[in-house]
């Protein structure tokens, strides 16, 4: 029993579950990389809370530059790019046109694409402004402008190709030079692929080879004259039209210098054709391409009903 006068001791306050300075710390104030760190009172510092504040700013460091890279500089390099190389020269014009012909064919053998194009372009400026009717385009520069035309790079030579080639062939005796040299061929082959004015320029320049004997008759017997100019008949208009008609013209009928000579005539069912005149017929043509769609389409009736009485037959 307890005296009297004896007071009751008073009772030990409770110890904390956790004697941790640093999770006491944690307790009274929550840390995040996102929310600004809390004043807290000034403390002691002690060894055990200096390595765990260390660590918890490392770690909240450590985090922050994960949640949040830092970002490259936006602002693009002042440096100017250094400048493309500068064109070659352009190839001098001569005094003779046979001279401009023999610079132009060395350079058109050339493996060089560069000095090709060099040689096109001087060619353009001497041949096409004043086509020339003498002397004859050498048979050697002819074949080289027939290889730049079947060439892979068609959108850059085919516009200076094209060009030449109708120029040259204003003058007769390079008709059969060009016919000769494969020119027909290589404008029939190649039509479909190119640009609209360069395809014009070509079928003008065929259709001036098929006044010759020779250009009527490879007309005739190339199996895609047909389905060329029917594709290239779609895509055309005016006086573009209006070659690839005469053209169909030539193929079906005696004109071109043709005449009866008897060679192979490779044609496509007479309908189709006729199918795709009359539609051409329909938009924008040329007076004389009208005239001669309306006899190509006689033609066509002809040459189909002839088909039947020899299927008949």
């Amino acid at each position: 029993m307890m005296k009297a006068n004896q007071k009751p001791k008073p009772h030990a306050p409770p110890r904390p579950l956790f004697s941790c300075g640093f999770f006491r710390r944690c307790t009274q104030s929550v840390l995040s990389p996102t929310s600004p760190h809390q004043q807290q009172p000034r403390r002691k510092p002690t060894t055990t809370s200096s390595s765990s504040s260390s660590s918890s700013t490392s770690t909240s460091q450590s985090f922050t530059q994960w949640r949040f890279p830092h970002h490259l500089d936006p602002t693009p390099s002042t440096a100017p790019p250094p400048p493309p190389p500068p064109p070659p020269p352009p190839l001098p014009v001569t005094t003779t046109l046979q001279e401009t012909f023999q610079i132009a064919e060395l350079h058109l053998t050339s493996v060089s694409e560069s000095d090709k194009l060099l040689a096109l372009q001087l060619l353009e400026r001497v041949v096409v402004p004043d086509p020339p009717s003498d002397p004859t385009c050498p048979p050697g520069l002819m074949r080289c402008l027939v290889s730049c035309l079947r060439s892979n790079n068609k959108i850059v030579t085919a516009k200076y190709v094209t060009k030449i080639l109708l120029a040259l062939c204003l003058a007769e005796g390079n008709r059969h030079v060009a016919v000769e040299a494969g020119a027909a061929r290589a404008v029939i082959e190649t039509a479909a692929g190119l640009e609209i004015s360069a395809v014009e320029r070509a079928l003008a320049a065929l259709e001036l080879m098929c006044t010759t004997a020779e250009g009527a008759a490879e007309v005739r017997g190339h199996a895609m004259t047909v389905p060329a100019m029917v594709a290239v008949m779609a895509r055309l208009a005016g006086r573009g039209r209006e070659y690839a008609i005469s053209i169909l013209s030539i193929v079906y009928g005696k004109a071109g210098g043709g005449g009866d000579s008897g060679e192979e005539i490779a044609v496509a069912p007479a309908e189709e054709v006729a199918r795709a005149v009359a539609l051409a017929l329909e938009g924008e043509c040329t007076a004389r391409g009208r005239r001669k769609g309306a006899q190509l389409l006689k033609t066509l009736e002809e040459y189909g009903r002839l088909d039947l009485s020899q299927n008949g037959t």
